[in-house]
């Protein structure tokens, strides 16, 4: 990453560390909000170094298949305010794509289940990473580098988007002026997305855009009616466990394969929506919306 790109990111990213998480912490503890324990925020540090080491050991390999299909480059001379400004606009959009389907798959939710596993919600919250997504998720950037954007710059570019990730996980800012809640993802959308509220699940994906949700149906504003509640339907056995954080889903999953069932029927426990059964004992996010959406019109 060039010198200039790494000043940028320090820039942004330190004061977060330097005085944002402590700000939070201090003042959610004079207003006795409880926003953080130390257990959780220990497990929040804990994950996000097991992913930065992860993503230190493969990024090599991941910038070196990017350099490979960029050679197939199919525009060479951008301006430059075309250039970042697509770049932004497209890597934006293709971290929904992705945060779609970690959410539609459950192998892939797998993986990302980690980061919602947190029953708090602060600017901590942001650095619970999903582990071992550095192992695909370079792949969704590879339309990027055969368009004709610089690896480098694609990095640079979802890096400085996740500093933006960061700072809406947090509960200390309520609503923010309407058209900046049109365009952008806000604290209170991101809210939305870390519920486990039957009407919240899976809704609001976008990183820094929220008109990708708004485009794609994946919209909910949060309701003052309904106070997110934060973490997962179903809550995990040992939650501050080193090894049972990380691999709950993947053990379920194991669980699951065990089953007398086809071969099909395994597969579809791997791969279809989180909450997927054959014999309908468990539900997925959109039967229990529907549900939800069914009591709402009865009363």
């Amino acid at each position: 990453m060039h010198d200039w790109q790494q000043k940028i990111l320090l820039l942004f990213s330190i004061p977060i560390y330097a005085i944002l998480i402590p700000l939070e912490i201090l003042l959610s503890n004079y207003q006795h909000r409880k926003y953080y324990s130390w257990k959780e925020t220990m497990m929040n540090v804990y994950l996000n170094l097991l992913n930065a080491g992860i993503d230190l050991l493969l990024r090599a390999g991941a910038l070196a298949i990017l350099i490979y299909f960029s050679q197939f480059a199919q525009i060479k001379n951008w301006n430059p305010i075309t250039y970042w400004g697509l770049l932004f606009l497209l890597e934006d959009f293709l971290f929904w794509v992705e945060h779609y389907v970690d959410h539609s798959s459950r192998f892939f939710w797998a993986v990302h289940v980690t980061h919602h596993s947190s029953e708090e919600y602060n600017l901590s919250t942001g650095f619970r990473s999903s582990v071992f997504m550095p192992f695909y998720r370079f792949m969704y950037f590879i339309p990027l580098a055969i368009i004709g954007f610089d690896p480098i710059d694609i990095i640079f570019m979802y890096a400085l988007t996740q500093t933006y990730g960061i700072l809406v996980h947090t509960q200390a800012i309520k609503k923010l002026p309407s058209w900046v809640e049109y365009i952008f993802v806000t604290p209170s959308h991101h809210r939305v997305h870390h519920a486990s509220n039957a009407p919240y699940l899976d809704k609001n994906m976008g990183m820094v855009l929220i008109i990708w949700d708004r485009i794609f149906g994946t919209f909910v504003e949060e309701m003052e009616e309904e106070p997110p509640h934060y973490g997962l339907t179903t809550p995990i056995d040992k939650p501050h466990h080193p090894v049972k954080i990380v691999m709950h889903e993947w053990q379920n999953i194991s669980q699951d394969l065990k089953k007398k069932v086809s071969f099909k029927t395994k597969l579809n426990y791997i791969f279809q929506p989180p909450g997927w059964s054959h014999d309908g004992s468990r539900k997925t996010s959109r039967q229990l919306r529907k549900e939800w959406k069914e009591k709402q019109e009865a009363l």
